[in-house]
């Protein structure tokens, strides 16, 4: 019965978000436990306080196309577009740092904050102190687990055998070419 629950609502999930879970099936066909455990992240996945759609959204976006998955940078955009997120930060956050200069104030700084938490240099440290005095420290631990919880789908995927490189994602009708290397910028 309970399996029977669960399939349903993963397949409400993906006709709302056009997203394949067939990863998480598997995964609860091979091991109930294992499934659960996965769940229990997802509530880092719903944590945002104190910033709003744009910039949350934005990061999260960033951070998954770091991760060179194109299903769920397509699913990260998409359920930003539904919370409310601007089109353009969502471009600015899957084409790169180039892309970045038509977004608000708070968007460009959660991209500034998330690329340089993810290629891990000393701008971080900055972008976390404006952070903060933007946000809060409940919008730091937001952005925080926004980047976290991008990377942890794209990289189980991949471990599991499901992952799928990006190419090209949607955004708002638009097809924007993207991948790791575009996310972040060149860390050369």
């Amino acid at each position: 019965m309970l399996a029977w629950i669960i399939h349903r609502r993963l397949r409400a999930f993906e006709r709302r978000f056009d997203y394949d879970l067939t990863y998480a099936r598997d995964l609860l066909a091979t091991d109930h436990r294992a499934f659960f455990a996965l769940a229990k992240m997802q509530s880092m996945d719903r944590y945002r306080h104190d910033v709003p759609p744009g910039p949350y959204w934005a990061a999260r976006a960033c951070a998954t196309a770091a991760e060179d998955c194109g299903p769920c940078t397509q699913l990260c955009v998409t359920m930003g577009l539904a919370d409310g997120a601007n089109p353009t930060a969502l471009v600015a956050a899957v084409s790169g740092p180039a892309a970045a200069a038509g977004v608000d104030d708070d968007t460009a700084l959660a991209l500034r904050f998330t690329r340089a938490v993810l290629a891990r240099t000393a701008e971080a440290d900055r972008a976390r102190e404006a952070v903060v005095a933007r946000f809060g420290r409940r919008g730091l631990a937001s952005l925080a687990f926004a980047i976290t919880s991008a990377r942890l789908y794209p990289t189980l995927k991949a471990a599991l055998g499901y992952g799928h490189a990006c190419q090209r994602v949607v955004v708002d009708g638009r097809a924007i070419g993207v991948g790791a290397a575009a996310a972040v910028g060149s860390r050369a």
